[in-house]
């Protein structure tokens, strides 16, 4: 399983782990790494296992799912961190988005649509609910971000539609001929231009306004 997408398990719940992990372990291109009962543990673990993908529960006794992905983004890891939760408040949902999830699903999802979902934000693509996905553009459009497009240059309109195709830096960087310190420039440029605070709500703001790669 040299290639399989490596994935941290993060639940304060045992039955919710061993469920998951009973379930991946017959994905023969994802392999469990390791569990987590709690946030500490969990970033503790992603460091000692660099997992592809973390599978992280949002309310959870001691550091919480939201104060776990902050700390994983100030870490710099590269791991994408899938929300798995039964939480469904906007008071939930957004900040958990802004902290860094790459994708926000519901526990009872069906396993295989969970296993596209892994693999779907391993690949770099943005994976969220609709109504996730709704509540997320609802408050964006309530802020100064909406009807700024024509405020981006054409090069940033580019980057931004690469964005939105989940494309990474270093991707976009390749596919325009650009360094990545150019692309990263551009990529701030866009998310202060329209008043995003990441590329998650940069992706949502570009499939909303029509902009893809």
């Amino acid at each position: 399983m040299a290639d399989a997408i490596k994935v941290l398990l993060v639940d304060d719940h045992q039955v919710v782990r061993r469920g998951l992990r009973t379930f991946l372990a017959v994905q023969d291109d994802i392999e469990v790494v390791g569990e987590a009962a709690d946030g500490a543990e969990g970033v503790a673990l992603a460091g000692e296992l660099q997992p592809d993908v973390v599978l992280m529960d949002i309310k959870m006794p001691g550091m919480d799912g939201v104060e776990a992905l902050r700390r994983l983004r100030e870490l710099d890891h590269r791991a994408r961190v899938l929300v798995v939760t039964s939480f469904t408040e906007q008071r939930t949902v957004i900040p958990a988005l802004r902290a860094g999830a790459a994708g926000y699903v519901y526990k009872d999802i069906d396993p295989d649509a969970l296993a596209g979902a892994i693999r779907s934000v391993h690949a770099g693509h943005v994976l969220l609910q609709p109504e996730v996905a709704g509540a997320l553009l609802s408050q964006e459009e309530s802020g100064s971000g909406a009807g700024r497009a024509g405020s981006l240059t054409e090069r940033e309109r580019e980057v931004l539609g690469l964005i939105a195709d989940g494309r990474a830096n270093r991707e976009i960087a390749r596919a325009l001929v650009l360094s990545e310190k150019t692309v990263k420039t551009h990529v701030s440029n866009i998310l202060m231009k329209l008043d995003l605070a990441d590329r998650t709500q940069a992706a949502l703001w570009a499939v909303r306004h029509g902009i893809s790669g």
